[in-house]
């Protein structure tokens, strides 16, 4: 469910038609919908409310302040993965207890900022959690807060052995990536720093994937760590808090991923009993909230026909949107203004329409990689021409660059029934401004 419709053949996003948005802000950019984040955050909050979790928004789907404080308002937290996440989480105005900070490869400066980060006050507030990825993390951890006299929370990220996520580079719950430890492993790390006094680890975290189409992996993941807590709480080891991290799916094609409830329904009765016990829950979504929330409009450069194809040449291609090139994802395509008979029923790659040519929509970048869509029907369209990418409100403009030198896309928050710029379109004095004004003095860039 999102709130991007065609209105009499026009694209519009909460009343609001696109090619308005165009016209004021330009192309590429990306626009989100206020309404479409919030009720998919009220949704994903109702269906597991039985549990009383911490939702806590991933920051690396969708990044952009203004959009975190539209979720934080709601009442998420934030998940972090870096410094710079971090920052913009204190941007956000997220209460410190309600950011949690996972990755695999956190720095010393990272856990000082996140244990004397400033509060609203003015007075350092540390984080709700730190997420443990390996032993020497957290050993480096550890020092940190016993050095700064400051205690932390701290969940250990175990690697249940579970495949799932929707390609080979998101799954991350398998014994073959960089991501937790082994379930035996997990074991001898949680009886070993259960009890320490500035960095008990005293939780558990899981996300083995991402654009996870079926509650079915998270029930396998979920039931062999409650078996391994059982274990350990026999042997007074005690785990308060149930990270099961992210990982939801999101609707590329209508119809792809389970909803809110259907999640819910399988996950949901293994925990509720734990959490009358007193056990917290946390969960990560991102793409479930963000993704149908946004789309990537694009200006139509050129229309090239060859022996063999026809191609949509587009203002922004790879730069703008990877995951077609980097995952061999589908993002639907279709023009902002069309026919009657050419509004779009479902969000397809084989549209069933009178009218429609097989093309490549490309960008204009030198890589014969930057593209968006192989071999889609589209309605006949001209240079110049409107063209939405949907479902690109996740993992879009976090992973969008300045490749070929394009400056990068402007954003737009649709709020209400008024777009407002959140992010303004770089310029090439951007592009080129951290070269030009490069210090004289070296060591002042340490």
């Amino acid at each position: 469910m999102d709130h991007f419709t065609y209105i009499d053949g026009e694209l519009s996003c909460q009343g609001v038609r696109l090619s308005e948005i165009a016209q004021e802000f330009g192309t590429p950019t990306y626009v989100y919908s206020r309404s479409t984040l919030e009720e998919h955050y009220r949704r994903l909050s109702a269906a597991f409310s039985e549990l009383k979790p911490l939702i806590c928004f991933s920051v690396k789907s969708c990044p952009n302040i203004h959009v975190l404080r539209v979720l934080v308002e709601a009442g998420a937290g934030l998940d972090v993965v870096s410094l710079g996440e971090l920052q913009r989480a204190r941007l956000a105005n997220v209460p410190a207890e309600r950011i949690v900070f996972a990755g695999v490869g956190k720095s010393e400066a990272e856990v000082r900022a996140a244990l004397t980060g400033a509060g609203p006050d003015g007075n350092p507030e540390p984080i709700g959690m730190f997420n443990i990825e390996s032993e020497p993390e957290y050993e480096a951890v550890g020092m940190v807060a016993r050095a700064l006299g400051r205690p932390a929370r701290a969940a250990l990220r175990v690697n249940p052995n579970v495949k799932a996520g929707g390609h080979d580079y998101i799954a991350t719950g398998y014994d073959q990536t960089k991501f937790g430890v082994d379930l035996l492993h997990a074991r001898t790390l949680l009886r070993k720093f259960n009890k320490e006094k500035f960095l008990p680890l005293t939780g558990v975290h899981i996300h083995i994937g991402s654009s996870i189409l079926s509650p079915t992996p998270y029930v396998e993941a979920i039931t062999s760590v409650l078996a391994m807590i059982d274990e350990l709480a026999a042997e007074g080891v005690t785990i308060d808090t149930l990270d099961i991290g992210g990982g939801f799916g999101a609707d590329y094609h209508t119809g792809d991923a389970p909803t809110p409830d259907e999640y819910a329904r399988a996950i949901v009765p293994l925990l509720k009993d734990r959490v009358a016990k007193g056990l917290r829950i946390i969960i990560e979504p991102g793409r479930m909230i963000a993704a149908s929330a946004g789309v990537l409009l694009l200006r139509i450069v050129y229309v090239k026909h060859n022996a063999q194809k026809k191609f949509i040449i587009c203002d922004a291609g790879m730069n703008a949107l990877i995951r077609p090139a980097l995952y061999d994802a589908f993002h639907f395509i279709w023009p902002i203004s069309v026919s009657p008979m050419h509004e779009p029923v479902r969000r397809t790659d084989s549209p069933d329409m009178p009218g429609l040519e097989p093309c490549d929509v490309v960008g204009p970048l030198c890589e014969s990689g930057d593209f968006l869509a192989h071999d889609r029907k589209l309605p006949v369209v001209a240079r110049g021409e409107l063209l939405a990418v949907f479902t690109a409100g996740a993992y879009g403009m976090s992973m969008a660059s300045r490749y070929n030198s394009h400056p990068m896309p402007a954003e737009v928050l649709v709020d209400g029934l008024k777009p407002r710029l959140i992010r303004r379109r770089e310029n090439l004095a951007d592009l080129v401004s951290h070269e030009v004004e490069v210090p004289s003095n070296r060591r002042a860039e340490r």
